[in-house]
Formats: structure tokens, C-alpha cells, sequence
């Protein structure tokens, strides 16, 4: 059997084509991604309508009647033979987080499942850097690498049917912000009180790919006290200088 050789080209419909970097998830793989999505936008390809990069592919949409899907596969395989890994100059972002509480429903069973205390459970959650890989499932919604292994936790076998915005999560070797009220399998341990998708507001978006979070443990009155703030539309994220 040949093996696969990268970065190669994935057919995606009649409209759209991919271009994978990897076939693991990886910072490195995901810089390529970022990378070419970069270029592409400075310097775009006639034709391309929008790219949607994901931990290690970006998908190019096009106008069939502007460019070949055959022609658009070739240019992107060129840019990206040209173009080095993009330098990770994502914003550092520290969200506050309420461990625990009504947003708390498997905190206890992830410690009891790790052999450990919530104490620890919220130290170790909160003590690592976070890569937001992807934004997608829905809008706004951040995946985000660099959950500690030792907190790797399979998502449920049956999802609850809704998880409200602003919940933190674990799924797998993942964490996770919810974005929207919606139903999750993942595993939910606390909550922050930021919005990661509000319309209303001039960046409907909070995060984007390639950004990177520290959690920081709050209380119950830091956490009511910045729901008003945000409420009020007063809060701002503290963005951590490199």
C-alpha cells in the first residue's frame, strides 16, 4: 500500500475542495493550516468564497464558474509549498471560571472516576495553556487542545438535552466553552460567565483559531458579579502579554 503523501487535496462536492496537512491532530499540522488560510486571505485565489480552517485541514468553497476545482487544488498546493508554518501569534486570553455549582454536572464524578479530589480536578484544569484548534459544532463554539491527560474522560453515551452558554467542558482528550444553549455529550465541570457568540455585538465571535486560554478559578460572587458586567456589556477578558 502507497502511503499518503502531504499535504494532498480532498474533494468536498462540487463547490468545495480540501487541502489536509496531517492525518493526526497536531500544533504543527494546525500552524499549516493557519498558515495558508493567512495567505489566502492577504493574497487570495480568484474564485475562493470562503475558507473554513479545522485542526488539520482548511476547506476552500469556490465558484465553479471562476475557477476549476482540479485548477483551485494545484494553486493551493503551490501556496502552501511556499509558504512556511505561520508564527503563533494568537491572542493569550485568561477566562474566569466558576468550578462547580448548578454547571457542575460531572465534576464529582470526574474526580471520583481520576481517583482524586475537586480540589485537584479545578488545579489541574485550570493550570494549563489551552490551543483553540477549531471554532465550529456551533457558532463560536471552541475546541480547544492541551487538556492534562490525566482529565482525559470519554463524553457520556447519552447526551443531556441542554447545556447553557458559557458551560466548560471535557470530552476526551478536549476541553471546551459552549457557545450557545444547545444538547452535549460532553462532560461539564463549571461555567464562565463570557459569551463566546453574541450577535448583538460588533465581533459576534470571541474566539478564533489559533488564539490560546488560561482558566483562572473564580467564586460565586466574582461570578455574579461579572455576569452583571457582562449583562451590562462593561467585562472585558484580561489578554495575558507574551
Amino acid at each position: 500500500m502507497n502511503e499518503i503523501s502531504y499535504p494532498r487535496i480532498l474533494r468536498c462536492g462540487d463547490r468545495a475542495i480540501g487541502i489536509e496537512f496531517s492525518d493526526t491532530v497536531s500544533e504543527a499540522a494546525n500552524l499549516k493550516v493557519l498558515s495558508l488560510d493567512a495567505s489566502l486571505a492577504a493574497e487570495p485565489i480568484d474564485g475562493i468564497l470562503e475558507t473554513i480552517p479545522t485542526y488539520r485541514s482548511l476547506t476552500v468553497i469556490y465558484d465553479p464558474k471562476t475557477v476549476r476545482g482540479a485548477s483551485l487544488g494545484e494553486q493551493l498546493l503551490q501556496r502552501a509549498a511556499q509558504d512556511a508554518a505561520a508564527p503563533d501569534t494568537g491572542r493569550l486570553l485568561e477566562f474566569p471560571v466558576f468550578y462547580g455549582g448548578e454547571h457542575q454536572a460531572d465534576f464529582d464524578e470526574i474526580a471520583e472516576l481520576k481517583n482524586t479530589t475537586a480540589a485537584d480536578v479545578i488545579a489541574l484544569h485550570s493550570s494549563a495553556e489551552y490551543r483553540v484548534y477549531m471554532i465550529g459544532f456551533a457558532p463560536g463554539f471552541a475546541y480547544l487542545g492541551g487538556l492534562p491527560e490525566i482529565l482525559h474522560t470519554p463524553r457520556l453515551a447519552v447526551p443531556r438535552q441542554r447545556i447553557e452558554a458559557g458551560a466548560i467542558g471535557i470530552g476526551g482528550r478536549q476541553s471546551s466553552i459552549n457557545s450557545v444553549p444547545g444538547p452535549s455529550g460532553w462532560r461539564f465541570i463549571g461555567r464562565t460567565p463570557f459569551k463566546l457568540f453574541d450577535p448583538a455585538r460588533t465581533e459576534a465571535f470571541l474566539l478564533k483559531a489559533g488564539d490560546r486560554i488560561t482558566f483562572r478559578s473564580i467564586d460565586i460572587d466574582e461570578a455574579r458579579e461579572l455576569d452583571e458586567k457582562v449583562a451590562a456589556g462593561t467585562a472585558e477578558l484580561k489578554e495575558i502579554a507574551r
